[in-house]
């Protein structure tokens, strides 16, 4: 079953990493009920776009793509 699966990943997990995990788990399962009581509307976003984003990028943060 997979609650067990997880169960026993937390259980490899060292204690002073546990509040950052329970912090994951948390606001994950908050996103998810506000997925369910506010739908998405699709639409465009607001704002513009500044010319940074439409500049090449440098040679080694495309190389990083690769």
């Amino acid at each position: 079953m997979l609650i067990q699966k997880i169960v026993q990943e937390l259980q490899d997990i060292p204690e002073d990493k546990l509040a950052e995990v329970y912090d994951l788990i948390h606001y994950f399962r908050l996103g998810l009920s506000q997925e369910r009581t506010q739908p998405r509307t699709p639409g465009l976003l607001k704002g513009e776009l500044g010319d940074a984003f439409f500049e090449p990028l440098l040679e080694e943060e495309l190389q990083q793509w690769e």
